[in-house]
């Protein structure tokens, strides 16, 4: 049975993020990821966690949807497009009267229709230029 929960191990979440092929980094640092973004929603077939996603945001004007990831042995069964969904709506519950929020996401390569479907644009674009990143480590 799928259902949808507002937790997740940061073991099932480093998971997650195995299966689909994405970097991997200590338990205590997705722990931090799971336990400090503003909404957490998971999805599990029974016990098993086979989705997840992460909203990251302050309360202010930007947001950023982040891990949108389904266990690919579920992908195509409409999973992703009930997690953003929940995020969006997550937003527009808290946003008060008068309130504008940007929500951000980085997609993963070739996506980008995915998230279209939402309402997203592809930067650049004649509003933005093209959105920038890169990852720190120590040594």
């Amino acid at each position: 049975m799928i259902q949808y929960v507002d937790t997740i191990t940061p073991e099932e979440y480093l998971e997650l993020r195995r299966k689909v092929g994405w970097m991997e980094f200590p338990v205590e640092e997705a722990r931090n990821c799971v336990e400090n973004a503003y909404m957490v929603l998971c999805v599990r077939d029974d016990e098993k966690a086979i989705g997840v996603v992460r909203l990251l945001w302050d309360g202010g004007y930007v947001a950023f949807l982040s891990d949108v990831i389904v266990d690919p042995a579920y992908q195509l069964q409409g999973i992703g497009r009930t997690l953003v969904e929940a995020v969006i709506k997550r937003i527009k519950d808290d946003m008060k009267p008068g309130y504008k929020v940007k929500l951000n996401l980085n997609s993963a390569k070739g996506k980008e229709p995915f998230y279209e479907k939402f309402g997203f644009k592809e930067r650049p674009n004649e509003e933005a230029g093209a959105g920038m990143d890169q990852w720190l480590t120590i040594d």
